[in-house]
């Protein structure tokens, strides 16, 4: 079973986020080992950055408007490409004041959703959708119709 962690800047405060989350995130239990790693938000993205790092293992994935657009079925392939490999995937999303250089220089991945910026606490459910989507595509699953 893949090892997936999602390590993120806050918590979830709205109820409709925590809960689609949640869904999300019971689906994915069939298919990965999933940890979510909320930290505490902080001034400026320099001081949140030595925790992200310190919660980075495996093959790292930043989300950054300015990272590179993968569909879903390319999100897939290099999905089943770490899973096949035994590669654990951390996947980092920021607070609203965004992430400190260092973070986004670690990166095995920049990834990028849109040109839109989106509130963080809806990057989480849009991540955690996509990464259940990805393996419901490898699972040759009707989801992705």
């Amino acid at each position: 079973m893949q090892k997936i962690r999602i390590v993120c800047v806050g918590k979830l405060k709205e109820k409709f986020y925590a809960d689609a989350a949640a869904e999300y995130c019971k689906r994915l239990s069939r298919f990965a080992d999933l940890t979510v790693r909320e930290l505490a938000e902080q001034r400026s993205p320099k001081e949140e950055a030595d925790p992200i790092l310190r919660e980075i293992r495996g093959c790292c994935v930043v989300l950054a408007v300015e990272g590179k657009k993968l569909s879903s079925e390319q999100f897939a392939a290099r999905m089943k490409e770490l899973s096949a490999a035994g590669r654990e995937v951390t996947f980092v999303i920021g607070s609203s004041c965004g992430l400190d250089g260092r973070v986004k220089a670690r990166a095995d991945l920049l990834l990028s959703f849109s040109d839109m910026t989106f509130p963080h606490q809806l990057m989480r459910v849009i991540l955690c959708e996509q990464i259940y989507r990805a393996f419901m595509i490898n699972a040759g699953s009707e989801y992705h119709k």
